[in-house]
């Protein structure tokens, strides 16, 4: 018997999910339940558990973590992000390409078993890796992009930019960036212009402001953040690999758009 949890999809959530994934091979053994797949997947990105950990009432961790990484490798989980995506934006008559982009970046500790793509990010004294994300106006996340964190903000936007500039059609109708003052700089903003067609304009905090201050667009990026606080499994980088901390962060996204659209 496979007990509830507060991560558990609705069998409405699951059965959406399950329409993105992709069909079960015609040989071999019999499918494993999916949705308790999904479950056990999405309970270690909020419980923050390690695979091993996994509660005995889900299916054996291996095969859970199988699925999860044959997902990653073979861009599944971001087909499933972006299909969401456009359903997010379609599901209250908004175009399914968004016009005005925010990106900004947070570095976070990496574990101690951690030793791959590890920097140290002198502004924020933190050593671990960056996180740069680019939401629309809706907070929702377009593309993340895990770095080291001794990667400058200027850097790891080009190549956030670059890779969604690399959506082609999916992101045609994007025209501004905002970014706060750590992107500011004529070299990044002459290159987004001559090479990717789009203006970047910097909102600053005041410099005369006292406490909390809520900066123009600025604040959907920050909010997108603070979603990602409730999943225990984002409060480090416990990943091995750069591009698992990737899919973990599209998880989270993936999550809360189901939830919306189920």
């Amino acid at each position: 018997m496979h007990k509830s949890y507060p991560s558990d999809l609705t069998p409405e959530q699951g059965e959406l999910l399950e329409f993105l994934l992709p069909a079960a091979k015609r040989r071999g053994r019999p499918r494993t339940d999916l949705l308790l797949i999904l479950n056990a997947i999405f309970y270690v990105l909020c419980e923050g558990c390690t695979w091993r950990g996994l509660p005995g009432d889900f299916p054996p961790w291996q095969t859970v973590y199988t699925y999860f990484r044959n997902w990653r490798k073979d861009g599944t989980w971001l087909a499933i992000h972006d299909q969401l995506y456009q359903w997010s934006r379609s599901d209250i008559d908004r175009p399914l390409s968004p016009s005005e982009l925010i990106i900004d970046s947070q570095s976070v500790k990496t574990a101690t078993m951690v030793h791959e793509d590890v920097g140290y990010d002198g502004a924020k004294k933190v050593k671990g890796r960056k996180r740069h994300l680019a939401v629309d106006t809706l907070g929702l996340s377009v593309r993340v992009l895990v770095t080291q964190a001794s990667v400058p903000e200027r850097e790891g936007g080009k190549q956030l930019l670059k890779r969604i500039h690399d959506m082609g059609q999916r992101v045609s109708r994007v025209h501004t960036i905002w970014v706060d003052g750590g992107y500011d700089g004529l070299p990044f903003f002459k290159w987004a212009i001559d090479t990717l067609r789009w203006v970047i304009l910097v909102v600053l905090r005041p410099t005369e402001a006292k406490g909390f201050v809520l900066l123009r667009k600025r604040w959907k990026v920050e909010r997108t953040f603070g979603w990602w606080n409730w999943c225990r499994r984002l409060s480090k980088d416990y990943e091995a690999l750069v591009q698992t901390s990737e899919t973990f962060l599209y998880l989270a996204m993936i999550r809360i758009m189901v939830r919306r659209l189920a």
